[in-house]
């Protein structure tokens, strides 16, 4: 696991983006795994900056989602398609046939839970997969607690997790959903490159545990140690609680510019 330290939110996005750029030079095709919420925001911003400018061609770029809630009709604002749609695949003036997502309005959720695990397979895997971390060290809506091999399928969001995106529904928690579909943290792991993006002090002891402490389940975001190809960017204080960040500062530092991120 790497772990890369900067000075604020607008530097992680635009080292991710410049990730994303090589990726995309390497392979026109690539299949981008996006999260949803507020930190992922700077990434797609400094993308879609890079796209306009003429850097990159992402015109063959492929968009996955990570999760989805259940119940939200998929025209709903505040849907995961509809946000990612509206966040990433316009922005980089992708089309809708770029776009695959869960249906969390299915009649038969958990068959749109195993339909999606065999249509990521299908697409070749994620090459690189973005993601968030909860205040709980969640990753995707993999809860404390859930199972390191768990595929994509329902899971029931805690009390805190639905605290924490009522902000996304006028601040009213009746609003949010109690269940979503999310990949399970086994198809996550998949993923060629899994990068994690987390800002702000709310997050400081989540990253501590799940970059220093032991894997294990009540830290879903602890699994990312087992990645071969696992990054994790975090501002100076998301970084407050890491004992050994002036190594990874130093290493970040040292690392040859060949290698990439």
């Amino acid at each position: 696991m790497e772990v890369v330290i900067v000075p604020d939110a607008a530097a992680g996005g635009e080292v991710i983006a410049e990730a994303v750029v090589s990726l995309v030079r390497r392979r026109p095709d690539a299949l981008f795994g996006v999260a949803t919420g507020s930190t992922p925001l700077p990434v797609y911003k400094a993308l879609a900056a890079k796209v306009r400018g003429g850097v990159v061609d992402v015109s063959r770029v492929r968009v996955c989602q990570l999760d989805e809630y259940v119940g939200l009709p998929a025209g709903h604002p505040e849907s995961y398609r509809s946000v990612v749609l509206r966040e990433v695949v316009e922005p980089l003036g992708l089309s809708a046939e770029a776009f695959m997502g869960p249906d969390g309005a299915a009649e038969d959720v958990q068959a749109a839970c195993e339909a999606y695990d065999a249509a990521l397979a299908a697409a070749g895997g994620v090459d690189l997969q973005l993601l968030g971390i909860g205040t709980d060290g969640h990753i995707g809506f993999n809860e404390p607690c859930s199972s390191l091999a768990s595929r994509t399928r329902i899971k029931t969001l805690t009390e805190q997790t639905r605290v924490d995106n009522a902000r996304f529904f006028g601040g009213d928690i009746d609003q949010v959903p109690h269940h979503v579909i999310t990949q399970g943290i086994g198809t996550i792991l998949e993923a060629r490159h899994v990068v994690l993006l987390a800002t702000g002090e709310g997050k400081a002891e989540a990253v501590a545990q799940s970059v220093e402490g032991p894997v294990a389940a009540v830290v879903p975001a602890s699994a990312l140690q087992l990645h071969p190809h696992a990054t994790v960017v975090v501002d100076e204080a998301a970084a407050s609680k890491l004992k050994l960040a002036p190594y990874f500062r130093a290493t970040y530092a040292a690392k040859p510019p060949w290698q990439g991120l």
